[in-house]
């Protein structure tokens, strides 16, 4: 599992000094809540805590936002009316969550953005990141029932052992209107999904 390195996608991943146990994509979505409680005990100046949600000072969240902690908001961020942040999120600087978007159990790091009518579910999104309106990261394969998520890796298939995985997005990667990536994606950095697109990298066995 460890052959997937995250910084072979996001550059700065190791920034956030998330030590050694954050390696592997859907083991950090997996462990969200806990590793956005870790930042949170040791966050810098410039920050509001009201329970386990800090909103830097510089960032604005307009009233209608639903938060649900733990979150980190960092500086010069604007969350939308109608967003939806729940499940262990964390945002770096510079980062737009537009109207109605729903972000649960994800990190997206400097200068991402989500449009709006988004949902993005337990995924890790780079830097620069951008995905237009009604573009969806699903999570789960309904059509499954639940069965854990796997995916083809350097012609290796990697079985995650988690049911809830989205995606491992690339820096500087660019999804297009009302596309769908589908769960266990691996989005290499500049990549570009054309609108009404759809990205699906489900192993058959």
């Amino acid at each position: 599992m460890k052959a997937v390195n995250i910084t072979q996608f996001i550059a700065r991943w190791q920034d956030l000094g998330l030590g050694d146990t954050a390696n592997v994509a859907w083991h950090v979505t997996e462990a969200s809540e806990n590793l956005v409680r870790a930042l949170l005990a040791r966050l810098g100046p410039g920050y509001r805590l009201q329970g386990e949600v800090a909103v830097h000072e510089t960032a604005r969240v307009e009233p209608g936002a639903v938060i649900k902690g733990p979150v980190i908001i960092g500086p010069d961020c604007f969350v939308a009316t109608g967003a939806y942040l729940r499940g262990g999120v964390y945002l770096g600087s510079h980062c737009i969550i537009g109207p109605s978007c729903e972000l649960k159990s994800s990190f997206m790091l400097n200068g991402s953005k989500l449009a709006h009518f988004n949902f993005v579910g337990d995924s890790l999104l780079g830097e620069n990141v951008n995905i237009e309106a009604g573009a969806v990261i699903a999570n789960y394969r309904n059509e499954l029932n639940g069965t854990s998520i796997s995916l083809l890796y350097n012609q290796s298939v990697i079985e995650t052992g988690v049911s809830k995985f989205g995606a491992l997005v690339g820096d500087g990667t660019k999804i297009g209107a009302n596309a769908v990536v589908a769960p266990g994606a691996l989005l290499r950095p500049g990549t570009i999904v054309p609108r009404l697109g759809l990205i699906d990298q489900l192993v058959r066995v």
